[in-house]
């Protein structure tokens, strides 16, 4: 098993910063993807980055040049650096990490990011 646990979250100004981070712990060998996901009230959840492979780099539309995900695997860590925030990024943000192929999918319990004046 593997657990999750995020921290970074928080009230921003539009325009302003965040960093998440999510930590891993336990069984944590055969990951392929390393992600964030967000869901806004009344909302699906929605992926926001990945990394995959560890090469691989996705963005949803809405954040491309503004956030930059990345990993730290010494730390078993993955961040997500998000940059002039605006209203609509506020969510509730959702580490995730797994591997289809062998029936691996986490979730972390998620932390609030709320962007308002």
């Amino acid at each position: 098993q593997v657990q999750l646990v995020e921290s970074g979250g928080g009230l921003v100004q539009p325009g302003g910063s965040l960093r998440l981070s999510c930590a891993a712990s336990g069984t944590i060998f055969r990951l392929k993807t390393r992600g964030w996901y967000r869901q806004a009230p009344g909302k699906q959840r929605e992926l926001v980055a990945v990394i995959i492979d560890g090469e691989t780099f996705t963005y949803a539309d809405s954040v491309k040049g503004r956030f930059t995900i990345s990993r730290d695997i010494a730390k078993n860590s993955v961040y997500l650096q998000m940059n002039s925030l605006k209203p609509e990024d506020t969510a509730v943000y959702y580490c995730n990490m797994g591997n289809n192929a062998y029936g691996m999918d986490y979730w972390g319990k998620g932390t609030l990011v709320t962007v308002s004046s």
